[in-house]
């Protein structure tokens, strides 16, 4: 019995350790506390990772309903859906407590990690991060795809990131193939916004790209490298398993059924 708890709490507090870093690695513009309950919103962006209210302790139970109201009333004021994403920090009670309310659940995704020192990184080419912004937000919406609405609100996010940032755009002349951010903190880095341009998928450019993020966070002293990536997603999993990543913990998101 006690192996299981203190086997429970280091993998809390890994779990821990993850959400924290992804919340300095990808700000919201507001975030408000109620109790543990992290309510992170922003009104530039709709990415549910930047509106959504992130539970951070099992325990903290107490007045949910009356808790799940206040916040209802902050996605409300910004134009959000009312949503709250699910780590394992949220603890079975709350979800026991949405199931019973009838909330919706989707989206369930993986938090992977790998360890650096292990990351064939040998033959990666040596790129060196933008440092315009403006440039790279364009390369990144382009292979994304993304509405230039969406430009000011990714501009305020990455201009708001305080740990070290590399952005990195691998191109053929002046067309971007692919593009992502690597965040990197003292002895991890997490890799945000992984895209490929639709037209030359499936030919390594990801990858190479994603190597060569890695080599760079290696250089830097991180010594493991982490990713968020949807449970759906086969083909990013299967590149990410192939690289060495391994799943840490997965999250989901809920939404009340009126929502």
């Amino acid at each position: 019995m006690a192996e299981n708890r203190n086997r429970q709490a280091a993998t809390l507090a890994t779990v821990r350790r993850f959400e924290a870093a992804g919340f300095r690695a990808w700000p919201a513009a507001t975030v408000h506390y109620d109790g543990t309950w992290a309510v992170r919103l922003t009104a530039g962006l709709p990415a549910k990772r930047l509106n959504s209210v992130n539970p951070l302790d099992p325990t903290d139970v107490g007045r949910i309903d009356e808790r799940v109201v206040r916040a209802g009333r902050r996605f409300e004021a910004y134009g959000r859906p009312l949503t709250f994403r699910m780590s394992p920090l949220a603890g079975a009670e709350l979800s026991a407590h949405f199931d019973a309310e009838g909330w919706s659940r989707f989206d369930d995704s993986l938090v992977m990690r790998m360890d650096l020192a292990k990351a064939p990184v040998e033959g990666a080419i040596d790129q060196i991060p933008l440092k315009d912004i403006g440039r790279f937000i364009g390369a990144s919406m382009k292979v994304h795809e993304s509405e230039p609405s969406l430009r000011p609100g990714l501009s305020e996010i990455i201009g708001a990131i305080q740990p070290e940032v590399g952005l990195f755009v691998l191109e053929r002349g002046e067309e971007p193939l692919a593009t992502l951010i690597c965040v990197h903190e003292g002895d991890i880095a997490g890799l945000f916004e992984i895209a490929t341009a639709r037209a030359v998928r499936n030919q390594g450019h990801g990858r190479n790209l994603i190597l060569s993020a890695l080599k760079w966070a290696r250089l830097r002293g991180a010594r493991q490298a982490w990713l968020q990536v949807e449970a759906g997603n086969a083909p990013a999993l299967a590149l990410y398993g192939s690289l060495g990543f391994e799943v840490v913990y997965h999250y989901h998101y809920r939404r009340p059924p009126e929502a």
